[in-house]
């Protein structure tokens, strides 16, 4: 029987790139009981130093590396966690899977569906291990919600969902941070804040695929030509419809509500949870009014989920776990990760075409 992976059998996972996010899946990574990083590499041997200094990490036990090759080359890393600006993500992901590490990938996971699928043929084609890095869905919440969801008698079928994601950036995010940029994350607030929002539809939907996209007029963009904000609806052959708007020029939203015909879900912080040790939802079933329509016959129930591990960690528990079953000759790459994330690239490829065409509705294909 192959070892569990634990920290003293961990992953030993090696970072590429500084990114600001790379701080927060840092911490994960400490806090995951199977993971430790041993290597951070970046174009710049002085930032990887500052980085290993100014977030906590062991100077002796985690090497500072002056290229992605190195870390990428190295025998003593086991996985990689990419946070790179998304135009550089086909590169370096898939010459990370054909040096054998397994890939936690940031998101979006690339400019487009076709990427992604070189991405994900190479994970395959070397037997490793793909998830991108939408952290909340590895909070315990998602899990209870899904409950909900499935329970026919209290939510019933599925008819609408309605997310919504926003934060406004400051002017000097406006102007110089990557995600604005068109070199760099093309797809700006839609790749960003729009993959939670299509991430959070898709999962409410057990992740059928809409048979159309037709975005919302009004996107607005920046000079560089970078989406600042936007909205779509998604349709269903069945009936069900969807609507999201992601923006970096609104004022801080996580809204996610989901409608069937008993029931309804909502909560108002889907991607980042208030508060890191516990989060809230509220579900009501069989709500109505009262007979002066005057108020409600009966409220939405409150729940609150509680966890030990914030859900960055979680997710890196949730990888590692998966990585060391392959390791150790005890599993093999799980399919649902990078099928999951094939879908959401799926839904951005197609409000995009639909934007870029003047709002018409674009057919998903899977």
């Amino acid at each position: 029987m192959a070892a569990e992976t634990t920290k003293s059998n961990p992953i030993r996972f090696g970072i590429l790139g500084c990114a600001e996010i790379a701080r927060k899946v840092a911490r994960g990574i400490g806090l995951a009981p199977n993971a430790v990083i041993v290597a951070v590499g970046s174009r710049s041997l002085d930032k990887a130093r500052r980085f290993i200094a100014n977030n906590g990490l062991d100077a002796d036990a985690v090497r500072a590396v002056g290229s992605y090759e190195a870390v990428l080359e190295d025998p003593g890393v086991d996985a990689v966690y990419v946070p790179l600006p998304t135009s550089l993500h086909l590169r370096w992901a898939v010459a990370a899977a054909e040096r054998g590490k397994h890939l936690l990938l940031e998101k979006p996971t690339a400019l487009c569906a076709a990427d992604l699928d070189r991405i994900l043929d190479a994970c395959r084609s070397h037997g490793v291990q793909f998830m991108d890095c939408t952290m909340w869905m590895h909070h315990p919440r998602t899990a209870k919600m899904r409950e909900l969801l499935s329970d026919s008698a209290r939510f019933g079928q599925l008819k609408t969902i309605h997310s919504c994601f926003s934060f406004a950036g400051n002017p000097a995010f406006l102007q110089s941070d990557i995600r604005v940029k068109p070199d760099l994350d093309a797809l700006g607030a839609l790749g960003d804040v729009g993959w939670y929002c299509i991430r959070s539809i898709l999962w409410a939907a057990d992740y059928e695929l809409p048979t159309k996209a037709i975005a919302l007029q009004g996107t607005v963009k920046n000079e560089a030509g970078v989406i600042l904000s936007c909205g779509s609806s998604l349709l269903w052959e069945d009936g069900k419809v969807a609507t999201f708007q992601c923006s970096f020029v609104a004022h801080m939203t996580m809204e996610l509500v989901v409608g069937g015909t008993h029931g309804s879900l909502r909560l108002s912080d889907f991607v980042i949870p208030f508060e890191e040790e516990k989060a809230p939802f509220t579900f009501g079933s069989g709500l109505f009014f009262n007979e002066l329509v005057t108020g409600w016959q009966i409220l939405p129930s409150m729940h609150i989920v509680t966890t030990s591990l914030p859900q960055e960690a979680l997710m890196v528990q949730e990888f590692s776990r998966l990585a060391g079953s392959i390791r150790d000759s005890t599993g093999k790459p799980d399919d649902k990760w990078p099928t999951i994330s094939k879908k959401t690239q799926l839904v951005v490829d197609a409000v995009k075409a639909s934007i870029d065409q003047g709002y018409i509705p674009v057919d998903i294909v899977g």
